[in-house]
């Protein structure tokens, strides 16, 4: 690109095609030089983005692409985050709504709380506001959803370890009342009854442990699993798998030796822990890309059928799974 290129952009002179601009504009924005102020764009307007909190790295992940894809629309993203004690789902979205945003994408809210209250999702509309919703499902609700396919996730997941040779498999995951967690247990007590024949409620009770979507939480899960022989466990997000290598470790057993890991989401820097996390991968570039295109859509008055939109995830193997410990010597 000349530097004659780059002077008709700074100057707003004409001649430059659309995207050589954006790159320019980039460019100096990476460089963290400030624009001149004529070349500042005119917002199309402001879309509020709710996340539950900011501590699981795959919620700011979602938030960059979500912002990114919005801001190349010409929109402005306002990211409106729940943290313990502080503003309701509820109290954010009435916040957005006084200040006129053009639309709410919400990630992980109360529509995936099986115990909610879903109408405030339909006076929502009544308003006239457009959203999206993002991983989560309610029949009650007329708005589009964008999922990853927490079934197949599980499958994934438990095939990889079977194929490996491990036969007491556990799950750990967060409260039962969420729709992600209820697909999982889904998916999972399907394919471990294929695998191994076992019945639903021995799988129910002996293989599945409920807690929270932390390290800890994932720490005290792995716990009640290895008590119960499970030489593997799968986890629901990736930090609730560090806490299980964490809790393996305590015990002086080694990961991927003497127990395999597997995470869920591939959250960023998740590559480089110790061991490199074997997880699946949520196809987050695709869920948020998909999410702005179809508020974009509701906000232009060419709504996409009210349905779900499900991503298929992808299983990733790095270091911390391995054959089963008594396996080794059979192969």
């Amino acid at each position: 690109m000349s530097e004659a290129t780059v002077s008709r952009v700074l100057n707003g002179k004409p001649g430059v095609a659309a995207t050589t601009r954006q790159s320019v504009l980039a460019a100096l924005d990476v460089l963290g030089y400030e624009r001149p102020v004529r070349l500042r764009q005119r917002s199309e307007g402001l879309v509020g983005l709710i996340t539950p909190e900011l501590e699981n790295p795959i919620f700011p992940a979602l938030a960059q692409v979500i912002g990114q894809a919005l801001t190349r629309q010409g929109y402005t993203p306002v990211l409106a985050t729940q943290t313990p004690g502080g503003s309701t789902e509820d109290e954010l979205t009435e916040m957005l709504v006084d200040r006129g945003v053009a639309g709410i994408i919400y990630v992980s809210g109360l529509h995936a709380d099986t115990t909610a209250d879903m109408q405030r999702y339909e006076r929502l509309r009544a308003q006239g506001v457009p959203f999206v919703l993002v991983d989560g499902f309610s029949p009650k609700v007329q708005a589009p959803f964008i999922s990853p396919d927490d079934r197949a996730a599980m499958a994934l997941a438990v095939t990889h370890l079977a194929s490996l040779g491990h036969t007491r498999i556990g799950l750990a995951l967060g409260p039962k009342r969420f729709v992600p967690v209820q697909r999982k247990i889904e998916g999972f007590v399907r394919t471990v009854q294929e695998q191994f024949g076992l019945s639903a409620g021995t799988i129910e009770t002996e293989l599945i442990q409920h807690s929270l979507y932390t390290l800890e939480g994932g720490q005290a899960a792995a716990n009640a699993l290895m008590d119960r022989d499970c030489t593997a466990v799968v986890c629901a997000s990736d930090m609730m798998a560090l806490g299980a290598i964490r809790a393996a470790r305590q015990r002086g057993l080694d990961v991927p030796k003497d127990i395999s890991v597997v995470g869920f989401d591939d959250s960023p820097l998740i590559a480089f822990t110790d061991p490199p996390l074997t997880t699946v991968r949520k196809p987050v570039p695709a869920m948020g890309q998909a999410a702005v295109r179809t508020l974009l859509e509701e906000i232009g008055g060419t709504p996409a059928p009210h349905s779900e939109f499900v991503f298929m995830p992808e299983l990733v193997v790095r270091g911390s799974t391995a054959s089963a410990p008594g396996d080794r010597n059979r192969s």
